[in-house]
């Protein structure tokens, strides 16, 4: 199961994620969205979607630069292991605690407010707790990295990272002796990846960078030769001709012959 879930499930979520949004982008491209509820409740909505989404990027991207680049080049630019692990538990810690705080901000305002819950469907409230507990996870880890400050564990994520990235054989054995905290926080951040296509997250991976060269233009209607229309007065209708009575020749007018109809 160890080999499983950290050397085979990370490439059926990474699979997932990239086949399942590329298909829901050509199959329902007007479900390609956030689903923002600032309509329906603008108060609280600005905190805490700023805390929200700063503290997650600066999460992503330092996981993202932290677990992939090459360890030799921390060695050769002079940082430690111990050096880049406290370096991770300071701006991750900080980072961590503004998304958590507003992501509390945003699951109360959605969980309380009768509108956004009826408004939210059960994909977007569940990713949303889905992510508040890996953010739990993440701040959780920190105590336990204060407790060895010498970086092997953080060596041994890296590694691991590394070697599924890179397609090595035996990249689970990297963790076979890490704490079950950092497992529990890989496998729910795999999990996320999975869901992704079927989440409002997939808004993460779209920017309009495509209006910066799109030619502009503007929608004109021609009303030449419409009839203005008559407010306030209901059209009359067309009157009804009766046809005229034909009179046979010969006939006095009380004798007269009617159309066929």
């Amino acid at each position: 199961m160890h080999n499983f879930v950290f050397g085979i499930f990370p490439y059926i979520a990474l699979t997932v994620m990239v086949v399942g949004s590329i298909a829901r982008y050509e199959r329902d491209p007007f479900t390609w969205k956030s689903k923002s509820s600032q309509i329906l409740r603008k108060r609280q909505f600005v905190l805490g979607s700023v805390l929200f989404h700063v503290g997650v990027l600066v999460i992503f991207f330092g996981h993202l630069v932290g677990l992939l680049t090459p360890i030799a080049v921390f060695d050769a630019i002079g940082i430690s292991h111990g050096a880049k692990q406290l370096m991770a538990i300071i701006v991750g810690g900080v980072a961590g605690v503004m998304a958590l705080v507003g992501g509390i901000i945003l699951l109360h305002r959605r969980m309380t407010d009768p509108r956004i819950r009826a408004h939210s469907t059960l994909a977007d409230t569940g990713i949303l707790w889905l992510l508040m507990a890996q953010l739990v996870l993440g701040l959780g880890s920190i105590f336990v990295s204060l407790g060895h400050l010498d970086g092997h564990a953080m060596v041994d994520l890296m590694a691991w990272a590394q070697g599924i990235a890179y397609f090595q054989a035996g990249a689970a054995a990297h963790l076979a002796e890490t704490h079950w905290i950092f497992k529990l926080h890989i496998f729910l951040g795999l999990v996320i990846f999975a869901l992704f296509p079927f989440t409002r997250l997939v808004h993460i991976v779209s920017a309009p960078v495509r209006y910066l060269w799109r030619p502009g233009y503007q929608i004109v209607r021609s009303r030449r030769g419409a009839r203005a229309p008559v407010i306030g007065v209901a059209p009359r209708p067309a009157p009804q001709i009766q046809p005229a009575p034909v009179r046979a020749p010969g006939l006095s007018a009380g004798n007269q012959v009617q159309p066929a109809e």
